[in-house]
C-alpha cells in the first residue's frame, strides 16, 4: 500500500483518487476551495464534476497543502495547467528529496514555452517528476470503464513502480521514457480538438473531422519530433489516441468549447458555458510560438489561433485551410519514374 496525495479535486483528480483508493492505497485529496472540500467530505460525491460517482469513506479531503504533501510516497498533481506552476511553488517547501510527483494535466506555458513537468521540475528541483497521459476522460475512469494510459518517467524503475500503483483490471498502464513527446501530444491535441468542435458546431460532417484528426496529428508530430520527442509517442496512445478521444467525445471540454464557437459564441462565452478550464485555449498561443521557433508549418493551429484571438470567423478559417496550395501528403514518398 502506498500513501498518495492528490493535489487538485477537479474531475480528473477525483477520478484518479478514486482509482488509487480502489487499488488499496491511502489517499488524501487537496483542494484550495473550502466549499468543495466540505461537499466532498460530507456528500462523498463531486456533484458538479462526477455526478453519481460515490467516493469511499476512507478517502480524506483537506485544504491544508502541507497535510496533503508531507509523508506521502506519491503525489499526483491534478490542477488545471494554468495553475500548475503556482501550485508547485506552494508545494515546494513540503516536498522531500526524491519525491515522486506525477503530473496528470496537459498544457504548455505561453510565457516560457515549458511543458508542465518542466515547470514542476523548475519549481521543485528535488522531485522526481513523471507524467500520466493518454485517452482517459475522468467521467469514464470514475465509472470504472476500461481505459489505457501511458506513464512517462526518467527511469524505468520509477515508471514500473508507478505502473504497479495505478494499474488494475480496468486501467491498463504502459510506460515510456519519452516524457517530452507525451506532454507535447497531450497539450497540442487540445488545440486540434477546438478545431474539431468548431467544425461540428458549424454542421460539418465526419469527413471534416477525419481530415482534422489526421492532418492535426501530422502537425503535432512534425513539431514534436523537431523539439526532440519520439515519433512513436505521437503514433500511440499519447498522440493519435488522445487526439481521437478529445476530438470525438461528448466529455471533451475542448471539443465542447469549439462546438459553441462554431455555433457563433465568442471564446469567452464558450469558456463560461463549459464551466471548466479549456486547456486548449491556453495552449494555442504557445503552440503558435513553438511553430515559429522551430520553423514548423502548423496551418490548423494557426487558424484556431486566428479564430480565438484575432476575430477571424470560423468559416473563413476553414476556407483558408481548404484552399491552401496543393502538396503531397507525405514529402518523403517519391515517384519512381
Amino acid at each position: 500500500m502506498a500513501k498518495a496525495g492528490v493535489i487538485g479535486a477537479g474531475s480528473w483528480g477525483t477520478a484518479l483518487a478514486l482509482l488509487l483508493c480502489g487499488n488499496g492505497h491511502e489517499v488524501t485529496v487537496w483542494s484550495i476551495n473550502e466549499e468543495e472540500v466540505k461537499e466532498l467530505d460530507t456528500k462523498r460525491e463531486h456533484t458538479s464534476k462526477l455526478p453519481g460517482v460515490k467516493l469511499p469513506e476512507e478517502m480524506k479531503f483537506t485544504t491544508d497543502l502541507q497535510e496533503a504533501v508531507c509523508g506521502k510516497d506519491l503525489l499526483v498533481l491534478a490542477v488545471p495547467s494554468p495553475f500548475t506552476r503556482q501550485t508547485a511553488r506552494k508545494m515546494a517547501p513540503y516536498v522531500k528529496e526524491g519525491q515522486v510527483i506525477v503530473d496528470v494535466a496537459k498544457g504548455i506555458e505561453e510565457s516560457t514555452l515549458m511543458t508542465l513537468s518542466q515547470q514542476i521540475q523548475q519549481e521543485i528541483p528535488q522531485a522526481d517528476v513523471a507524467v500520466l497521459s493518454g485517452p482517459s476522460h475522468a467521467e469514464e475512469v470514475g465509472r470504472g470503464l476500461p481505459t489505457t494510459v501511458v506513464i512517462g518517467a526518467k527511469t524505468e524503475q520509477t515508471a514500473e513502480w508507478l505502473r504497479n500503483i495505478f494499474r488494475n483490471e480496468v486501467f491498463r498502464v504502459y510506460i515510456s521514457p519519452d516524457i517530452l513527446g507525451m506532454e507535447l501530444g497531450g497539450s497540442l491535441k487540445n488545440v486540434i480538438a477546438l478545431a474539431a468542435g468548431i467544425a461540428d458546431g458549424m454542421g460539418y460532417g465526419d469527413n471534416t473531422k477525419a481530415a482534422l484528426i489526421t492532418r492535426g496529428i501530422a502537425e503535432i508530430a512534425r513539431l514534436g519530433v523537431a523539439m526532440g520527442g519520439a515519433f512513436e509517442s505521437f503514433a500511440g496512445l499519447t498522440g493519435i489516441g488522445d487526439l481521437i478521444v478529445t476530438c470525438a467525445s461528448v466529455h471533451s471540454r475542448n471539443r465542447k468549447a469549439g462546438y459553441l464557437m462554431g455555433q457563433g459564441k465568442t471564446m469567452q462565452e464558450a469558456m463560461e458555458e463549459v464551466q471548466m478550464v479549456v486547456e486548449g485555449v491556453y495552449s494555442t498561443k504557445a503552440a503558435v510560438k513553438l511553430g515559429e521557433k522551430y520553423n514548423i508549418a502548423l496551418p490548423i493551429v494557426n487558424q484556431v489561433n486566428a479564430v480565438l484571438f484575432e476575430g477571424k470567423s470560423p468559416r473563413e478559417a476553414v476556407n483558408e485551410l481548404m484552399l491552401r496550395d496543393g502538396k503531397p501528403e507525405h514529402t518523403a514518398l517519391t515517384w519512381q519514374d
